[in-house]
């Protein structure tokens, strides 16, 4: 069974990026290596409907941020099957956002800090009852969160696919969920976890989970 590693961040951190340089590095290193995004959109039904209702879509469903945190949450149940086989047939599987991303928005949405009751409810659902699993390391990149939201605009601009929705757009959202994501990995919430800055070089990152795959 492989190790799994969430890369966790704003949108428009740079994670699709460090993600590519990381697993490059490791399969140099001769490591079987494979990465999955969520959310799955234009897979998965639960995505595709949490995209539409950021989007203005399904009435008044955007507005409650446990039904949100539902389809979200949903989309990786229904994908246990496809990371269990990932896990099955590499050594490392990359994530792409995990279930932190989840109780980092939400509990953001409802001004609540990481040791808050949506966080606790998230953390429930989807590693318990969903029974999703635990990473065996979560990374945070930490980007100002200026240069995550000029980022998010100019990849809106050039593809009209990733147009800001409504959770991109909100500054005081994206502030809060960036401290809410600190303290989740200052707590190390379900898990280890490491601060990557934008500063870093990812052969840093790849190295230290080449290591914890090793050990």
């Amino acid at each position: 069974m492989g190790a799994l590693v969430a890369v966790e961040g704003l949108d428009g951190a740079g994670k699709r990026t460090l993600i590519d340089g990381v697993v490059t590095a490791l399969r140099a290193r001769g490591l079987r290596v494979d990465s999955l995004a969520f959310p799955r959109y234009d897979r998965s039904v639960h995505a595709d409907l949490a995209a539409e209702a950021l989007r203005g879509a399904h009435g008044d469903l955007a507005a409650s941020v446990s039904a949100m945190a539902l389809l979200f949450a949903l989309d990786r149940a229904d994908a246990h099957d496809e990371l269990s086989k990932l896990l099955a047939d590499n050594d490392i599987v990359i994530l792409d956002r995990y279930v932190a991303s989840n109780a980092a928005y939400s509990a953001a949405r409802l001004s609540q800090a990481a040791d808050g009751e949506i966080v606790r409810w998230v953390g429930e659902l989807e590693f318990d009852r969903f029974r999703l699993p635990v990473p065996t390391l979560q990374v945070l990149l930490d980007v100002p969160i200026e240069v995550a939201a000029e980022r998010a605009r100019k990849r809106g601009e050039l593809d009209a696919t990733r147009a800001l929705d409504a959770y991109e757009r909100d500054g005081g959202l994206q502030n809060r969920t960036a401290a809410v994501y600190r303290e989740l990995a200052e707590r190390g919430w379900r898990s280890p976890w490491w601060m990557f800055r934008s500063d870093d070089d990812p052969a840093s990152l790849a190295a230290r989970i080449a290591e914890i795959v090793a050990r």
